[in-house]
Protein backbone atom coordinates (compact mmCIF):
# COMPACT_ATOMS: atom_id res chain seq x y z
CA UNK A 1 0.00 0.00 0.00
CA UNK A 2 1.38 3.27 -0.80
CA UNK A 3 2.09 5.78 1.57
CA UNK A 4 0.48 9.46 0.96
CA UNK A 5 3.45 11.76 0.09
CA UNK A 6 3.40 15.83 1.11
CA UNK A 7 3.37 17.89 -1.74
CA UNK A 8 6.83 20.02 -1.75
CA UNK A 9 7.99 23.16 -2.78
CA UNK A 10 8.57 23.00 -6.71
CA UNK A 11 11.30 25.31 -8.26
CA UNK A 12 9.80 25.25 -12.51
CA UNK A 13 8.92 26.86 -15.40
CA UNK A 14 5.81 26.07 -16.29
CA UNK A 15 2.95 24.01 -15.11
CA UNK A 16 1.08 21.36 -17.20
CA UNK A 17 -2.85 20.64 -16.71
CA UNK A 18 -4.66 17.87 -17.13
CA UNK A 19 -8.26 18.62 -17.11
CA UNK A 20 -10.61 15.73 -16.33
CA UNK A 21 -10.64 15.17 -12.82
CA UNK A 22 -7.59 17.63 -12.09
CA UNK A 23 -8.84 21.05 -12.94
CA UNK A 24 -12.68 19.74 -13.70
CA UNK A 25 -15.26 16.95 -12.45
CA UNK A 26 -14.82 13.74 -14.58
CA UNK A 27 -18.92 13.91 -13.76
CA UNK A 28 -19.54 16.60 -15.43
CA UNK A 29 -18.06 15.64 -18.96
CA UNK A 30 -19.52 12.33 -18.62
CA UNK A 31 -22.87 13.53 -17.56
CA UNK A 32 -23.05 16.77 -19.69
CA UNK A 33 -20.42 17.00 -22.65
CA UNK A 34 -20.70 13.10 -23.21
CA UNK A 35 -24.31 13.07 -23.78
CA UNK A 36 -24.01 16.47 -25.88
CA UNK A 37 -21.92 14.87 -28.18
CA UNK A 38 -23.44 11.26 -28.66
CA UNK A 39 -26.35 13.43 -29.42
CA UNK A 40 -24.60 15.54 -32.33
CA UNK A 41 -22.66 12.46 -34.36
CA UNK A 42 -24.83 11.76 -37.01
CA UNK A 43 -25.82 15.43 -37.85
CA UNK A 44 -21.73 16.32 -37.93
CA UNK A 45 -21.02 13.75 -39.93
CA UNK A 46 -23.60 14.92 -42.36
CA UNK A 47 -23.53 18.51 -42.60
CA UNK A 48 -19.72 18.36 -42.41
CA UNK A 49 -18.11 15.76 -43.69
CA UNK A 50 -16.12 17.97 -46.16
CA UNK A 51 -14.18 19.67 -43.62
CA UNK A 52 -10.39 18.40 -43.68
CA UNK A 53 -10.76 17.66 -39.68
CA UNK A 54 -13.83 15.86 -40.23
CA UNK A 55 -13.17 13.73 -43.15
CA UNK A 56 -9.37 12.88 -41.44
CA UNK A 57 -11.42 11.69 -38.09
CA UNK A 58 -13.63 9.51 -40.31
CA UNK A 59 -10.90 8.24 -41.95
CA UNK A 60 -8.79 7.28 -38.78
CA UNK A 61 -12.00 5.61 -37.28
CA UNK A 62 -12.16 3.23 -40.36
CA UNK A 63 -8.43 2.64 -40.45
CA UNK A 64 -9.15 1.46 -36.76
CA UNK A 65 -11.94 -0.73 -36.84
CA UNK A 66 -10.04 -1.99 -40.26
CA UNK A 67 -13.64 -1.18 -42.68
CA UNK A 68 -12.42 1.17 -45.53
CA UNK A 69 -16.21 0.96 -46.64
CA UNK A 70 -17.40 2.25 -43.15
CA UNK A 71 -20.85 4.60 -43.73
CA UNK A 72 -21.58 7.37 -41.48
CA UNK A 73 -24.12 5.28 -39.40
CA UNK A 74 -21.48 2.62 -39.07
CA UNK A 75 -18.94 5.29 -38.08
CA UNK A 76 -21.78 6.76 -35.58
CA UNK A 77 -22.16 3.28 -34.22
CA UNK A 78 -18.15 3.17 -33.58
CA UNK A 79 -18.51 6.53 -32.43
CA UNK A 80 -21.14 5.61 -29.27
CA UNK A 81 -19.45 2.39 -28.37
CA UNK A 82 -16.13 4.21 -27.95
CA UNK A 83 -18.34 6.84 -25.83
CA UNK A 84 -19.53 3.73 -23.73
CA UNK A 85 -16.29 2.53 -23.03
CA UNK A 86 -14.47 5.94 -22.75
CA UNK A 87 -11.89 4.95 -24.90
CA UNK A 88 -9.02 7.61 -25.95
CA UNK A 89 -9.62 7.25 -29.38
CA UNK A 90 -8.19 10.28 -31.24
CA UNK A 91 -10.78 10.42 -33.65
CA UNK A 92 -13.48 10.10 -31.54
CA UNK A 93 -11.83 12.94 -29.32
CA UNK A 94 -11.46 15.23 -32.24
CA UNK A 95 -15.00 15.10 -33.44
CA UNK A 96 -15.95 15.55 -29.69
CA UNK A 97 -14.01 18.59 -29.68
CA UNK A 98 -15.82 20.14 -32.90
CA UNK A 99 -18.84 19.66 -31.44
CA UNK A 100 -18.44 21.22 -28.02
CA UNK A 101 -16.39 23.94 -29.80
CA UNK A 102 -20.51 24.60 -31.44
CA UNK A 103 -21.80 24.16 -28.41
CA UNK A 104 -19.79 26.59 -26.10
CA UNK A 105 -19.94 29.13 -29.04
CA UNK A 106 -23.31 28.77 -29.02
CA UNK A 107 -23.70 29.32 -25.42
CA UNK A 108 -25.35 25.69 -24.91
CA UNK A 109 -22.12 25.18 -22.94
CA UNK A 110 -20.52 26.48 -20.31
CA UNK A 111 -17.40 24.65 -18.83
CA UNK A 112 -16.85 23.59 -14.87
CA UNK A 113 -13.45 24.20 -12.70
CA UNK A 114 -12.80 23.77 -9.28
CA UNK A 115 -13.58 26.58 -6.92
CA UNK A 116 -9.63 26.22 -6.32
CA UNK A 117 -8.27 26.15 -9.90
CA UNK A 118 -8.76 29.54 -11.54
CA UNK A 119 -7.80 31.39 -8.48
CA UNK A 120 -4.38 29.70 -8.55
CA UNK A 121 -4.18 29.68 -12.38
CA UNK A 122 -4.18 33.70 -12.21
CA UNK A 123 -2.04 33.93 -9.51
CA UNK A 124 0.68 31.34 -11.10
CA UNK A 125 0.24 33.34 -14.54
CA UNK A 126 0.87 36.78 -12.50
CA UNK A 127 3.98 34.90 -11.14
CA UNK A 128 5.39 34.93 -14.58
CA UNK A 129 4.74 30.65 -14.87
CA UNK A 130 3.67 29.57 -18.14
CA UNK A 131 0.61 27.29 -18.28
CA UNK A 132 0.14 24.36 -20.69
CA UNK A 133 -2.72 22.22 -21.06
CA UNK A 134 -2.36 18.22 -22.12
CA UNK A 135 -5.40 16.31 -22.24
CA UNK A 136 -7.10 13.58 -24.14
CA UNK A 137 -9.57 16.20 -25.73
CA UNK A 138 -8.44 17.64 -28.46
CA UNK A 139 -7.12 21.15 -28.42
CA UNK A 140 -10.46 22.56 -30.01
CA UNK A 141 -12.31 21.20 -27.22
CA UNK A 142 -9.83 22.54 -24.57
CA UNK A 143 -9.75 26.18 -26.29
CA UNK A 144 -13.49 26.15 -26.05
CA UNK A 145 -13.18 24.72 -22.85
CA UNK A 146 -10.96 27.62 -21.71
CA UNK A 147 -12.59 30.53 -23.09
CA UNK A 148 -16.28 29.61 -22.27
CA UNK A 149 -15.50 29.91 -18.61
CA UNK A 150 -18.04 31.05 -15.54
CA UNK A 151 -15.31 33.25 -14.81
CA UNK A 152 -15.05 34.40 -18.61
CA UNK A 153 -12.47 33.62 -20.89
CA UNK A 154 -9.50 32.22 -19.25
CA UNK A 155 -7.46 31.48 -22.67
CA UNK A 156 -4.83 34.26 -22.71
CA UNK A 157 -3.57 32.47 -18.84
CA UNK A 158 -2.56 29.38 -21.32
CA UNK A 159 0.10 29.21 -23.08
CA UNK A 160 0.18 25.79 -25.17
CA UNK A 161 -2.36 23.03 -25.89
CA UNK A 162 -1.65 19.53 -26.57
CA UNK A 163 -3.66 16.41 -27.10
CA UNK A 164 -3.03 12.80 -28.23
CA UNK A 165 -2.76 14.16 -31.76
CA UNK A 166 -0.08 16.58 -31.16
CA UNK A 167 1.48 15.13 -28.29
CA UNK A 168 0.92 11.22 -27.66
CA UNK A 169 -0.69 8.98 -25.43
CA UNK A 170 -0.89 10.59 -21.97
CA UNK A 171 0.66 7.17 -20.45
CA UNK A 172 3.63 7.02 -22.46
CA UNK A 173 7.23 8.94 -21.56
CA UNK A 174 7.93 9.89 -25.11
CA UNK A 175 4.87 12.26 -25.46
CA UNK A 176 6.32 14.32 -22.33
CA UNK A 177 9.46 14.72 -24.17
CA UNK A 178 8.00 15.81 -27.14
CA UNK A 179 6.22 18.29 -25.14
CA UNK A 180 8.99 18.67 -23.35
CA UNK A 181 11.31 19.67 -26.97
CA UNK A 182 8.43 21.93 -28.08
CA UNK A 183 7.99 24.43 -24.84
CA UNK A 184 11.93 24.38 -25.65
CA UNK A 185 11.51 23.99 -21.32
CA UNK A 186 14.21 21.08 -20.47
CA UNK A 187 12.39 18.91 -18.52
CA UNK A 188 13.30 19.23 -14.85
CA UNK A 189 11.49 23.00 -15.54
CA UNK A 190 8.00 21.19 -16.29
CA UNK A 191 5.51 20.52 -13.60
CA UNK A 192 2.72 17.80 -14.54
CA UNK A 193 -0.68 18.30 -12.31
CA UNK A 194 -2.82 15.03 -13.06
CA UNK A 195 -5.02 12.52 -11.28
CA UNK A 196 -4.06 9.54 -13.30
CA UNK A 197 -1.22 7.25 -12.06
CA UNK A 198 -0.07 5.89 -15.36
CA UNK A 199 0.27 9.52 -16.70
CA UNK A 200 2.23 10.81 -13.60
CA UNK A 201 4.65 8.09 -14.43
CA UNK A 202 4.77 8.73 -17.60
CA UNK A 203 5.63 12.39 -16.90
CA UNK A 204 8.07 11.31 -14.29
CA UNK A 205 10.12 8.74 -16.41
CA UNK A 206 10.63 11.94 -18.88
CA UNK A 207 12.39 13.73 -16.34
CA UNK A 208 9.27 16.00 -14.86
CA UNK A 209 8.40 16.96 -11.63
CA UNK A 210 4.48 16.03 -10.74
CA UNK A 211 2.03 16.25 -8.40
CA UNK A 212 -1.08 13.95 -8.60
CA UNK A 213 -4.27 15.15 -8.04
CA UNK A 214 -6.46 13.95 -5.20
CA UNK A 215 -10.22 14.79 -5.08
CA UNK A 216 -13.23 13.28 -3.24
CA UNK A 217 -15.40 11.64 -5.83
CA UNK A 218 -13.09 11.52 -8.73
CA UNK A 219 -12.39 8.10 -9.61
CA UNK A 220 -9.18 7.66 -9.09
CA UNK A 221 -9.48 8.77 -5.78
CA UNK A 222 -9.32 5.90 -3.68
CA UNK A 223 -6.25 4.04 -5.77
CA UNK A 224 -4.29 7.21 -5.17
CA UNK A 225 -1.42 8.07 -6.95
CA UNK A 226 1.07 5.88 -5.98
CA UNK A 227 4.36 7.40 -4.56
CA UNK A 228 4.20 10.36 -6.65
CA UNK A 229 3.86 14.21 -4.33
CA UNK A 230 0.01 14.52 -4.12
CA UNK A 231 -2.70 17.49 -3.05
CA UNK A 232 -6.03 17.57 -2.89
CA UNK A 233 -6.57 21.36 -4.16
CA UNK A 234 -4.36 23.92 -6.39
CA UNK A 235 -3.58 26.11 -3.23
CA UNK A 236 -1.92 23.16 -1.68
CA UNK A 237 1.01 23.48 -4.14
CA UNK A 238 3.70 25.63 -3.40
CA UNK A 239 5.32 26.50 -6.70
CA UNK A 240 8.96 29.09 -6.57
CA UNK A 241 9.01 30.27 -10.19
CA UNK A 242 12.40 30.37 -12.19
CA UNK A 243 13.09 31.97 -15.85
CA UNK A 244 15.84 29.27 -16.61
CA UNK A 245 14.91 27.03 -19.61
CA UNK A 246 18.06 24.54 -18.99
Amino acid sequence: MSVPVPSPRFAVAAVVLDIEGTTSATGFVVDVLYPYSRSRFAALLSERSGDPEVARALAQVRELTGDPHAGPAAVVKTLNAWLDEDRKATPLKTLQGLIWSEGFARGDLVSHFYDDVVPALRAWHAAGLRLYVYSSGSVAAQRAWFSSTPEGDLLPLVHGLYDTENAGPKQEPESYRRIAESTGLAPGRLLFLSDRPGELDAARTAGWHTVGIRRPGEPFFQQGVGDHAQAGTFDEIRISTTGSTT
